[in-house]
């Protein structure tokens, strides 16, 4: 008879919010890849936040790494209330490491017409792409948490226009950048978009240079039969 393993407790690390989890299964490898769901509102004072991490096993201990993290419809809802405006948007931009879906949401204190709004989305995608290109996933996760990333795009957009909430209602990490893939592809790229470029070019000169030597021609065959006359 084959021996049955038991499932035991195995300690997982949080590094993000300093607290551990402990995983039930027959291994420490059984582990390694799945996904932790948590409720952070307990150690956000209220702020209803849920977290995905996935669990990495590394030197035999396991730790996590965020991958999700959603501000709760209902907190959200809680925001609203008459006269005011809220600006939405969701778009795909890249980290160091990563590319990853980021969502901000902003409420103005009044009413504001669409040209506005626009200006204000459009102002706030500018500058989470490029704030996000010089960090990397795990510094985004903390600056989120701790407000760090929402208070300067908020000082930021209070100059178009007064805002009295500015949040990111959800990011997530799609997938990691491979450098070497992408450096490849763009010198293929190059050399795909340079090569007919090149041609063309040598052909242009060709040409000039055939109408050069054909107008020196022509310019010697005028002298002669100019002398000839003579």
């Amino acid at each position: 008879m084959p021996k049955i393993q038991k499932k035991k407790f195995f300690e997982i690390d949080l590094p993000l919010i300093g607290e551990k989890y402990e995983g039930f299964a027959n291994s420490k490898e059984e582990l390694n890849n799945k996904t932790i769901k948590m409720d952070l509102t307990r150690q956000l004072r209220g702020k209803s936040v849920d977290m995905s991490f996935q669990i990495i096993l590394k030197d035999n201990k396991l730790t996590t790494m965020p991958k999700k993290l959603i501000l709760l419809p209902f907190f959200i809802k809680h925001m609203f209330h008459t006269g005011i405006s809220y600006i939405e948007d969701s778009f795909e931009t890249e980290t160091k490491e990563s590319k990853v879906i980021i969502k901000p949401f902003l409420i103005t204190r009044k009413k504001v017409s669409r040209a506005v709004r626009r200006t204000l989305r459009n102002s706030a995608r500018n500058w989470i792409t490029d704030y996000l290109k010089t960090k990397e996933d795990y510094e985004v996760f903390q600056e989120i948490l701790s407000n760090h990333l929402q208070k300067p795009l908020s000082l930021r957009l209070k100059k178009i226009y007064p805002l009295a909430i500015c949040e990111i209602r959800m990011f997530e990490v799609k997938k990691s950048l491979d450098k070497k893939k992408e450096i490849g592809s763009l010198e293929i790229k190059q050399e795909t978009i340079e090569k007919p470029g090149e041609i063309i070019e040598k052909q242009e000169i060709n040409e000039e240079i055939n109408l050069t030597e054909e107008n020196k021609k022509e310019k010697k065959s005028t002298k002669k039969s100019k002398v000839k006359k003579a």
